[in-house]
């Protein structure tokens, strides 16, 4: 059996012109050698649409439903870090549609869906959330000049060896920090060099190293007495001091020193890295760290490179980074406690 082959648009004009000029369909049939079905769908959509082009062919249907597309959707949100392999293996078994791993790779881009590095933040209590709202609607009309008026502080790890290995979650776009699509963080895990530092508007202060354990006598002996005061002494205005609220920073011994050195302490509300701009100073040392070649090989030779980097850092950094407080502030108003870009 032959193929059907697709008539020209001259042989369609032909079969028409035979029809303008009164030409029976039998007899255009005798003249052109066409089917008479050919012709008289010819004729039939001449009559129809005035045209002698025939409408576009719809192609296969999609392999996909519509229903298939919002079940697809359910599977990849009840788990974000799902790998391709494993919504494919999901979907089939749920719905016994017979699809590749590419096509429904390809659904979820048309849906708005990519896999991203998840951002990495803390899971917020509802307490913390509220705690967080509160501070700060009771700070969103501080000015510039109050935000240089406070010291900030924070203890951070770095490691010899980093382990890029990120998280990757499936996600729409505006979705990078809703609570389903972030990988919590664990607070000083792992080992390295543990350090504390401050900065304020007016300078960094000091970088230190902490090894083993600390505890609240440790801290007090070896942070605040040691390098807070000395610091607080340099500066020429009073000063709030800012820490979160780790055990050893809250406990009833450091408050205690806190009310005999009369030192102003801030309020500070729980799981909020992203209201304190050192975090980002952290990164800043980070990315320092890892330009330098050859990379330190002894922990040691780390916390050596650590304190000279920092020492570098140029005003405008930390400068700019309590700029941004504003803008913090009512990140977390908008998100209604939960976490933010910073």
């Amino acid at each position: 059996m032959t193929e059907r082959q697709e008539l020209t648009e001259f042989e369609r004009g032909l079969i028409i012109g035979g029809h303008l000029f009164g030409h029976s369909e039998r007899e255009i049939e005798e003249i052109t050698g066409h089917p008479k079905s050919t012709i008289h769908d010819t004729i039939e959509r001449y009559c129809k649409t005035g045209t002698v082009t025939p409408a576009p062919r719809t192609g296969r249907p999609p392999i996909l439903t519509d229903r298939d597309k919002r079940h697809l959707e359910i599977v990849v949100r009840t788990n974000r870090r799902q790998t391709i392999k494993q919504i494919h293996t999901n979907f089939v078994q749920s719905t016994g549609t017979a699809v590749s791993e590419w096509t429904l790779k390809r659904a979820l881009y048309k849906s708005g869906y990519n896999s991203r590095v998840a951002a990495r933040k803390p899971l917020i209590s509802p307490k913390n959330k509220k705690d967080r709202v509160q501070w700060c609607r009771e700070h969103r009309e501080w000015t510039e000049d109050d935000w240089k008026k406070v010291i900030w502080s924070d203890e951070s790890r770095f490691t010899l060896f980093v382990n890029d290995g990120k998280a990757r979650v499936w996600r729409l776009p505006k979705e990078r920090y809703d609570i389903d699509c972030v990988v919590p963080t664990v607070k000083h895990g792992g080992g390295g060099v543990m350090v504390w530092g401050c900065f304020t508007w007016d300078s960094l202060g000091p970088l230190i190293r902490l090894e083993g354990k600390i505890n609240s006598e440790r801290y007090i002996e070896e942070v605040l007495q040691s390098h807070l005061l000395p610091f607080l002494q340099e500066l020429e205005e009073d000063y709030e001091f800012q820490q979160d609220n780790a055990s050893i920073h809250k406990s009833k011994l450091t408050m205690k020193f806190f009310e005999n050195s009369d030192i102003n302490l801030m309020k500070w509300p729980g799981q909020s890295p992203d209201l304190n701009p050192i975090e980002h100073l952290w990164d800043e040392l980070e990315r320092r760290i890892r330009k330098q070649k050859p990379r330190p090989k002894s922990e040691a030779e780390l916390f050596r490179l650590l304190q000279k980097e920092w020492e570098e850092i140029p005003e405008s950094v930390y400068q700019n980074l309590i700029l941004s407080m504003d803008k913090r502030v009512k990140a977390v108003l908008k998100a209604k406690g939960l976490a933010t870009k910073y």
